[in-house]
């Protein structure tokens, strides 16, 4: 399982166990009510966990990039035929701002990494 899935899975069960505290509340049973907030605490450490798993996931990745040797912006040209561009430049990257690893780069404009000048 990848830890977009897990964490999707994760949110899913913090949900739920927020659900049945609010229910648990209103019926004013204290023993479920503490169960509830021990699985909420332990579920919110997982989140975490796994968000900073996808931080360094995504650093890793953001440094490899960075590593390569030519990077420019690429024109509304390139964009718009990025077929022969990729199959004009030997082992291009192109990063573009929206995604995880362009807002983690802090990318303001489409970008092409490649090892040797295009």
């Amino acid at each position: 399982m990848n830890l977009k899935q897990e964490l999707q899975q994760l949110n899913d069960k913090l949900d739920k166990f927020r659900r049945k505290l609010a229910a648990a509340e209103q019926r004013g049973d204290d023993v479920i009510i503490a169960q509830f907030k021990r699985e909420i605490a332990a579920v919110t450490k997982q989140i975490g966990s796994v968000k900073g798993q996808q931080t360094r996931l995504l650093n890793k990745q953001g440094s490899d990039i960075k590593g390569l040797s030519f990077h420019r912006a690429l024109t509304k040209d390139e964009q718009a035929d990025m077929g022969k561009l990729k199959k004009s430049v030997k082992g291009l990257v192109v990063i573009h701002p929206m995604t995880a690893i362009g807002r983690e780069m802090g990318l303001k404009e489409v970008t092409g990494y490649a090892p040797a000048k295009f």
